[in-house]
């Protein structure tokens, strides 16, 4: 794998009179894939696992990190203008650094378990038996509201952490869910996904991922 996707915390700290200087600030990274980008075929091509990752995810890496820094001087600054403008970049790309974050790490190879379901005895099989019937109803559900999304967008699948509850939810653009809502599977539904191979049927990608969806990763974010 490219040295670039080694996961790593970039921090530094600049020595001077104004708090902004001498503040450390943490940058954000591409984190490390666990597979190579040819790995997911055919399922997902390793051209566009590379594109994905190498250019749109390190895309969203840059944008958050220049939009942090630019906010935090826009505030020394008593720009209340810019500062305001900037939170705007701050949500898109923060979102999408994270978004793609849960993205990679529940995709897995056929041969490192993607596709394979958990176990019976496993608390997130339990819980989807008793709400949904069975995986192949919860899959349907989502990629329902995967075809759903108008323009772009994510499908989560989250454990409502009040009530116990599995859910499906879209969200538009880099929006990320919050609040009691815990990711638990992302599924991108932007054309950059997936219309080098899939093109305009993308109800096709939306039926191809389950096959490498990585469900011991959310039966782990399931039982944290």
């Amino acid at each position: 794998m490219l040295s670039s996707t080694r996961s790593t915390i970039k921090s530094f700290s600049r020595i001077g009179l104004s708090p902004i200087t001498t503040s450390i600030r943490t940058k954000v990274s591409l984190p490390e894939l666990k597979w190579d980008f040819g790995d997911l075929e055919p399922y997902i091509s390793g051209q566009i696992n590379e594109l994905h990752y190498t250019k749109h995810h390190a895309t969203y890496v840059a944008g958050y990190n220049t939009a942090v820094e630019q906010h935090a001087e826009a505030k020394h600054a008593g720009d209340v203008k810019k500062t305001i403008e900037l939170q705007q970049n701050i949500k898109f790309h923060g979102g999408g650094y994270l978004n793609h974050c849960l993205f990679w790490d529940n995709l897995a190879p056929p041969k490192n378990g993607g596709g394979e379901l958990p176990s019976d005895s496993s608390a997130l099989t339990k819980a989807v038996t008793e709400q949904y019937g069975s995986f192949d109803d919860l899959i349907k559900l989502t990629n329902a509201k995967l075809a759903g999304i108008q323009g772009s967008g994510w499908a989560f699948i989250v454990k409502n952490t009040e009530n116990g509850a599995i859910e499906v939810v879209q969200t538009y653009n880099q929006d990320t869910v919050t609040g009691p809502l815990k990711p638990l599977v992302a599924i991108d539904a932007w054309e950059h996904a997936y219309y080098l191979q899939y093109q305009n049927v993308k109800v096709d990608y939306f039926k191809a991922i389950w096959n490498v969806i990585n469900w011991a990763e959310a039966s782990k974010r399931f039982d944290a």
